[in-house]
């Protein structure tokens, strides 16, 4: 039985959260269940219309879909909400330059598709260790794949918000997609920059597994980024998807 917890906070410091989060552990179209983050960017209107738009978006065109890939029906619902932001953001003013980050879950089995653009992530936590499933679009980390600046180096570089892609902003995106097997006692985080700039990934992995019910996860995730400054919107998603399940010799 999938069993979930989310949260999404304003922060500390920003006046609006621009960052939306879904979740439905009953199927939407042909996909088993869907999970959805987004972390909307551009002026004060802009960036949470297009959050909401994309996560809206996504949710109709998987409901609609005749696909039975979950991949496909991901791309495609993805490539629909970017096109619709793109074209939105050059015919209103007020939408000018807006887009999101979207990264997106759903879980058949023992087995998990990830999409994702921009740099919101996904993590798997299991035990003592926590592994970034999702590679961020950002300025940083290129320049860390390149060579040219280290992991530490790249969690304070003053670029760090830059993000290379995303919904809505070019008028072709495409998502990268992940396929997980998960085990038994695997922890799904989904979360935006707000947690994870906020947050080293052994002190989010210490935080999690440091309280047993999801609810309080995910609540002491959220307090402990705005401890540590709260300077963006906090959102997460944990999924558990294997609670209350017991093996069997």
């Amino acid at each position: 039985m999938i069993k979930t917890a989310s949260l999404s906070d304003t922060g500390k410091i920003r006046q609006l959260n621009q960052d939306v989060v879904y979740t439905s552990e009953l199927p939407i179209g042909n996909l088993p269940n869907l999970f959805l983050l987004a972390d909307g960017m551009g002026g004060h209107k802009a960036g949470d219309y297009a959050s909401r738009y994309a996560v809206d978006t996504i949710c109709e065109e998987a409901r609609e879909s005749h696909e039975q890939n979950p991949e496909h029906i991901l791309k495609k619902a993805i490539m629909k909400a970017s096109d619709d932001i793109y074209t939105l953001s050059h015919t209103n003013v007020d939408m000018e330059g807006m887009g999101t980050t979207v990264v997106a879950a759903t879980i058949y089995g023992k087995h998990m598709k990830v999409a994702n653009v921009g740099d919101s992530r996904l993590y798997i936590i299991n035990g003592k260790t926590i592994t970034q499933i999702t590679t961020d679009h950002s300025l940083v980390e290129e320049m860390v794949r390149m060579g040219g600046l280290d992991r530490e180096s790249a969690r304070t570089h003053p670029r760090k918000n830059v993000i290379t892609r995303a919904v809505g902003v070019t008028n072709f995106v495409v998502p990268d997609f992940f396929d997980i097997e998960l085990k038994k006692d695997d922890v799904i985080l989904m979360c935006s920059d707000g947690l994870s700039n906020m947050l080293e990934d052994e002190e989010i992995r210490m935080i999690a597994c440091a309280q047993r019910d999801i609810t309080e996860k995910a609540e002491a995730l959220v307090r402990a980024a705005n401890q540590n400054g709260g300077r963006d919107n906090i959102s997460l998603i944990i999924i558990e998807p294997f609670a209350n399940e017991v093996e069997h010799d």
